[in-house]
């Protein structure tokens, strides 16, 4: 294999280049500082910008890391010259060489609604690179990368004793998601999709025990201060329309599992079971629509918080009948985490009509995964965002 590099001399490069060596990868890497990059990676094939097109003929795979990143000084212009331009020129090059593959390498932030130069400059360039024809093109997006030393918003752990760092780390992984540099690597060898690429939370036990803090919190608190408000929609329900107050339904939980799922009934009796979307709204009661809209329907899942069946925040949970989604959430590894009665794509509007667009979102939600995440997650659900599937109008 043969992978051609730029911005080798930056932190993520100086820590990719060794294993990938290592692994038998011939490697070119390119820059501006030529004799710096000899120094750094003896042994390696050390090209310009201008020579790319000649003298990486016959390369796998160019990963661009070269960029101005968002703690460098500068105006939108300087970072569109160095994070646009560049890599319409990286781009360029690789085509006259005939690579056949361009690995774009940008971070998570350029994914959140920012207007700082760098997500700015980061968001034009993924939109010019989506565009682009004759070459196959991804852009992977990383969090915070550690490895041997930290850099970025962690570089002071650095100065931290190795104990130290050991019993603080997990705890700030929890709240920020990270990516370990062997698992770029590994990514890299494996093929170089893109998405979001992250170290994920099911082994950071900080997380694990802040989650079912955050999740055993909301629902002990609805039990024990809001109990008698759960009678009261109940006997609403029950008694404003034909039918129990409660609705159980099987759902697809973690791993595939089925489980059955509490909700306030919010739709006729004999209403089709099938997914939200395929609906008409003149199934929905009077007060199921106050209920849906407010989103009180949702309440009794506390229930399948306390029997460890549903989270707060995750995928929502889809019907077994629904086998597209299911089998695109499973390729996606989206079955792997419990679902929640909010997530990502549900605040952001996405539902189940669109299978690979809501699983792809689902997966992405795991890439990104992080106490702060959740807790804005749970806010935003708290004030308007997340309704539900549409119904038929």
């Amino acid at each position: 294999m043969k992978i051609v590099i730029t911005g080798a001399s930056g932190f993520v490069g100086q820590r990719l280049v060794p294993p990938l060596a290592q692994g038998g990868v011939e490697l070119v890497l390119v820059g501006r500082d030529i004799d710096a990059l000899k120094q750094q990676f003896p042994g390696c094939a050390i090209i310009t910008y201008g020579d790319i097109a000649e003298r990486s003929k016959g390369a796998d795979l160019l990963v661009h890391l070269a960029v101005r990143n968002n703690d460098q000084s500068g105006g939108l212009a300087e970072f569109e010259a160095a994070n646009v331009t560049l890599l319409q020129e990286v781009v360029a090059a690789a085509k006259d060489a005939g690579i056949r593959r361009v690995l774009n390498v940008s971070s998570v932030q350029a994914l959140e609604c920012s207007d700082s130069p760098y997500a700015v400059s980061k968001r034009k360039a993924v939109t010019w690179l989506d565009g682009v024809e004759g070459i196959e093109t991804r852009t992977l997006y990383l969090p915070l990368v550690h490895g041997k030393g930290f850099a970025g918003k962690l570089a002071r752990l650095n100065r931290w004793p190795k104990p130290v760092i050991a019993v603080l780390f997990p705890v700030l992984a929890a709240l920020k998601p990270v990516v370990h540099v062997d698992l770029i690597v590994a990514h890299i060898l494996e093929g170089a999709e893109g998405g979001i690429l992250s170290d994920g939370q099911s082994r950071n036990l900080a997380y694990q025990t802040l989650r079912t803090f955050l999740d055993w919190g909301f629902a002990l608190t609805i039990i024990a201060l809001f109990w008698w408000a759960l009678l009261i929609v109940w006997a609403l329900v029950k008694f404003t329309s034909p039918g129990p107050g409660l609705f159980v339904q099987k759902r697809v939980g973690r791993k595939g599992c089925s489980f059955k799922l509490y909700k306030f009934r919010t739709m006729a009796m004999g209403t089709k079971q099938a997914g939200t979307h395929e609906v008409s709204a003149a199934s929905i009661t009077p007060i199921g629509a106050f209920l849906r809209r407010t989103k009180l329907d949702e309440l009794p899942q506390v229930v399948n918080i306390l029997k460890g069946e549903l989270s707060l925040i995750g995928p929502r949970p889809c019907l077994p009948l629904q086998e597209e989604l299911v089998a695109e959430r499973r390729a996606r590894g989206v079955l792997d985490i419990r679902p929640g009665i909010s997530g990502l794509a549900q605040t952001e509007g996405i539902d189940m009509s669109d299978p690979v667009r809501l699983a792809k979102r689902d997966s992405d939600y795991i890439g990104l995964q992080s106490i702060l995440l959740d807790i804005k997650l749970i806010l935003a659900t708290a004030t308007g965002s997340g309704r539900g599937d549409h119904v038929i109008e």
